[in-house]
């Protein structure tokens, strides 16, 4: 088959994809080869990747050991439906009851994270009786009805009417503080915030609240650290379970632990996933307690493709990879230390008004003026522009797109995060606000 040159890709995708298969730049490189935390392009052009295709490559891209498993697993056995048994699926959900916290315990397979959360609502259905949910504004939980319904942001939420019965919360976003509050001094409205909502706009009781532990696309919002303790508490009182959307969060992103939740210290009813969880791969799933699971009865869900032998493999050796390599400690460490670095050109820099994240899960939001804190939207479309054109990737994210999103891969070392730092510094010199 005849290699495409760069242009003829271009071309040819706008042609044969729909135009809602979208990119960043306004000159894209055309990717063609990965290596741990590095990319290449069709012309030879090295990238380090910081976004690591959207908080997904926690392990690396093209890692070795998982890509020699794949290879056998392949030759064996590619797919086979659910309604059979294979090994690698059980190998698998074994693998998520023993680094998921607390009792959870029985997973259900998917192919993605929209699938995982739209499960997870209907088992929340099941389980409770309750058709209500509580959710988070600027939120992003998939691109299902139900997954949209449950998201917080206007441009994510198109093509209604959406599922009813759910009603928004303000999100803890203490640097945006929905009621011009300063954290700690706030009293944590954003949390009793649940409550009103449920009292006024809910028959009483919920089928479940469904959060974030980061908000990823919302702009790396990250809640103080008793939010989520006094939230817990109000939905357990109104009898819901509470849903942790790890899609993002999820297997050693925010540093030493395996889910985001647990940085808090919850243990969630339902916990959703997907993204670093196959490192690429297209798989995801959820995972409850066992009394829980039972409320959706055999042959009450199914999915064709969730769970396939090929991606259950995938998925356990990616999980064993982080294990062995200490990249959790490795997102901690390395995380801190990028941290204090971002802080340093917050300090240099008016256009950075804010650093926030946790482990290798960071942003920068970018305003125009501190005081007014307007969003700097054009000025993030050109840093992006700028860094890529200096062999940087980043993402973007918030509800205004004025959130640079740093999430490599789980194994960038010091030097990278110098490398990085300093391809920062000359591209915010370049831009005026």
């Amino acid at each position: 088959m005849k290699t495409l040159e760069k242009n003829e890709i271009l071309e040819k995708r706008k042609e044969f994809l729909m135009p809602s298969v979208s990119h960043y730049y306004e000159n894209p490189p055309v990717i063609a080869k990965g290596s741990m935390q590095y990319v290449w392009d069709t012309e030879g052009k090295k990238y380090l990747d910081m976004f690591a295709g959207i908080v997904t490559v926690n392990a690396g891209h093209c890692h070795p050991e998982i890509a020699k498993r794949l290879k056998e697993q392949i030759d064996t056995l590619q797919h086979t439906t659910t309604m059979y048994v294979t090994e690698p699926i059980v190998r698998l959900a074994m693998k998520l009851a023993e680094i998921t916290p607390g009792d959870l315990k029985q997973s259900f397979i998917t192919n993605s994270g929209t699938e995982a959360n739209e499960g997870a609502a209907l088992l929340s259905k099941m389980a409770t009786g309750s058709q209500d949910f509580i959710a988070l504004r600027n939120s992003f939980h998939g691109r299902s009805m139900m997954s949209m319904s449950l998201t917080g942001q206007y441009n994510w939420r198109i093509g209604g009417p959406y599922v009813a019965g759910v009603q928004f919360v303000s999100s803890a976003y203490c640097y945006r503080c929905p009621f011009g509050k300063t954290y700690p001094s706030c009293s944590l409205e954003c949390a009793k915030d649940v409550e009103n909502v449920i009292r006024a706009a809910t028959p009483g009781k919920i089928a479940a609240f469904i959060a974030e532990p980061i908000q990823g696309n919302g702009g790396v919002i990250t809640p103080p650290p008793e939010y989520f303790k006094e939230v817990h508490v109000i939905v357990k009182k109104y009898g819901g379970l509470f849903i942790s959307d790890e899609v993002q969060t999820g297997f050693g992103r925010t540093g030493n632990k395996w889910f985001g939740i647990e940085q808090w210290g919850i243990t969630p009813d339902i916990m959703t996933m997907a993204k670093g969880m196959g490192n690429g791969l297209p798989i995801g799933g959820f995972i409850t307690k066992p009394e829980i699971a039972a409320k959706l009865g055999p042959g009450q869900h199914f999915n064709t493709f969730g769970g396939n032998p090929i991606c259950s493999t995938g998925a356990l050796a990616s999980i064993e990879v982080i294990e062995k390599e200490g990249l959790k400690e490795n997102a901690a460490k390395i995380g801190a230390y990028f941290k204090d670095k971002l802080v340093e050109l917050k300090d240099k820099f008016q256009l950075i008004g804010d650093i926030r994240g946790m482990g290798l899960m960071l942003g920068l939001e970018f305003v125009k003026d501190r005081k007014t804190k307007e969003p700097a939207i054009k000025e993030t479309k050109q840093f992006m522009e700028f860094c890529k054109d200096k062999g940087l990737l980043v993402g973007k994210g918030g509800l205004d797109g004025n959130v640079i999103r740093i999430t490599p891969p789980l194994r960038i070392t010091k030097e990278d995060v110098d490398l990085a730092v300093q391809i920062f510094d000359s591209v915010l010199k370049e831009i005026k606000v």
